[in-house]
């Protein structure tokens, strides 16, 4: 079993960029923990992370055919921005949760819309770096159940 977990904009300063609204943990470490919790469950995890939002895409593009069975993504600022990351989704034909670090219904108004919850699996916001283990939580059992 294969999961990837995408990691978009400004998400590789996570441990120094705004830690009152972060926190303190690194990628390094999200990514860690996440791998080590699919390892525990048989489930190998791809991470990725870029600022750029065509390099997202064609990532989503080739889970189409690697062998990923479900994506993990915080797409960070492209969360309200972003069409070509969803029709991506779309083209990839790979189910997803959607992740978010703060509570993005607490904060500006323009981070109220996302472009992707409504195609999104589920949807963890405002549990802090815990909400990707929640997210991996669930898609373990996702691929348990068949």
């Amino acid at each position: 079993m294969s999961v990837l977990l995408i990691n978009g904009p400004n998400l590789n300063t996570l441990g120094t960029r705004e830690p009152e609204i972060y926190g303190s943990t690194t990628l390094a470490d999200v990514e860690a923990s996440v791998r080590a919790q699919g390892e525990a469950a048989g489930i190998e995890v791809a991470c990725f992370q870029s600022n750029f939002e065509g390099a997202i895409v064609e990532r989503l593009h080739a889970a189409r055919t690697d062998g990923t069975q479900f994506v993990i993504i915080n797409p960070g600022a492209f969360t309200h921005t972003s069409v070509a990351i969803r029709d991506a989704f779309g083209a990839a034909d790979v189910p997803f949760c959607e992740v978010h670090i703060s509570n993005v219904h607490a904060r500006e108004p323009f981070r109220h819309h996302s472009y992707l919850s409504d195609k999104a699996v589920g949807v963890m916001a405002g549990f802090g770096t815990l909400g990707y283990n929640l997210a991996m939580t669930f898609v373990i059992d996702r691929l348990s159940a068949g």
